[in-house]
């Protein structure tokens, strides 16, 4: 098996502590490690070879500063950010021009997992399943509350066990639900949150880009004649920037027949998504306790990444955050709203 960690991202939803300089991934947030090398931690049953990154040119030196051991010619850059289809399928095409037979994860770096036991258990039952039955593979995680910042699937019939873990069939993926739909997911048992965490051959997700995103699978063919040649950055930056820009979720999943995808149910994986400040302070949180400054404060998040005393007195249901890059006050729910002021920031 192949890993490959999509550390590209720009997290601007967590700004101001992440920024196009230093996004989310290469902080310290769920533990005293970035979330890239924790990533990397989480798959310690592979060699180093094993182990790709798909990154921005502009985050080279901090990757090759934290990600030690990984050989260069693993480290894909992408010259343009076209989304998850581009990136991943990429990715795809690089390992099965390498190794054709290969099984490959995708792995975000931006994510918390705090089962590593079970996430490796079910990174090597999805691996049984993309070798033996040549399916698109994903890792889910049963929904323990009604979330409304996550897609979801649901489940069509148990389809087997494998190692303790259960196997479904898809029905459908489902995209973020309101409140009162999230519930009812909930309660039904039926749905769970999608990862996005996949596995499967390279060759087979390939045969789904020239079935389903042709014009994108026939450019990947052109890079992948020059790639690992004197000509492979010169091929890319001309091509890679005039793909589709789509995620592999509209591009492909939701459009590949439901019974070529295989779901295995996690239970304890103790994944998140770390996308909102909200989320972020539950791992914060454990550490430096929520509203350290405080007198009468409700429900709000304060942060500070340097030793400048923050008081808040009489506030509640407030973000402030407060880094060397620029100061973010906001109601808590609205913080995920910084996304439309992304030109700004």
């Amino acid at each position: 098996m192949k890993a490959v960690i999509l550390a590209g991202g720009s997290g601007t939803r967590l700004w101001p502590l992440s920024t196009k300089e230093q996004p989310k991934q290469f902080h310290k947030i769920a533990s005293d490690k970035t979330m890239i090398e924790d990533a990397i931690e989480r798959v310690d049953f592979l060699k180093k070879s094993d182990i790709y990154l798909a990154i921005n040119e502009n985050h080279l030196k901090l990757v090759k500063k934290l990600c030690k051991g990984i050989p260069s010619k693993n480290i894909i850059i992408e010259p343009a950010m076209r989304d998850t289809a581009s990136g991943i399928g990429l990715a795809a095409a690089i390992i099965a021009k390498r190794h054709p037979k290969e099984v490959m994860a995708v792995i975000y770096a931006d994510h918390v997992i705090g089962n590593k036991k079970e996430f490796q258990k079910s990174l090597k039952v999805a691996e049984k399943l993309a070798k033996q039955e040549n399916t698109l593979n994903i890792i889910e995680v049963e929904a323990t509350e009604p979330n409304t910042g996550y897609g979801y699937v649901k489940l069509a019939r148990l389809n087997k066990k494998i190692d303790q873990l259960e196997v479904y069939n898809l029905d459908s993926f489902v995209e973020k639900p309101d409140l009162k739909k999230a519930k009812e997911f909930v309660k039904s048992g039926k749905y769970l949150w999608n990862t996005g965490l996949y596995v499967w051959k390279a060759k087979t997700l390939l045969d789904h880009y020239k079935k389903l995103l042709p014009d994108t699978y026939s450019k990947f063919t052109k890079m992948m004649a020059k790639y690992d040649t004197k000509d492979q950055k010169k091929t890319l930056n001309a091509l890679y920037p005039t793909l589709e820009k789509i995620s592999i979720d509209y591009a492909i999943m939701e459009k590949v027949n439901p019974k070529e995808i295989r779901i295995i149910k996690t239970k304890n994986l103790k994944w998140s998504d770390v996308g909102t400040w909200e989320t972020v302070w539950q791992f914060v949180s454990e550490k430096a306790g929520k509203n350290k400054h405080h007198l009468d404060c409700k429900n709000s998040i304060i942060y500070s990444e340097n030793n400048k005393k923050i008081i808040a007195i009489g506030i509640e249901d407030l973000v402030i955050i407060d880094t060397k890059d620029g100061l973010l006050i906001c109601k808590k729910t609205e913080a995920k709203r910084i996304k439309e002021l992304q030109h700004y920031l």
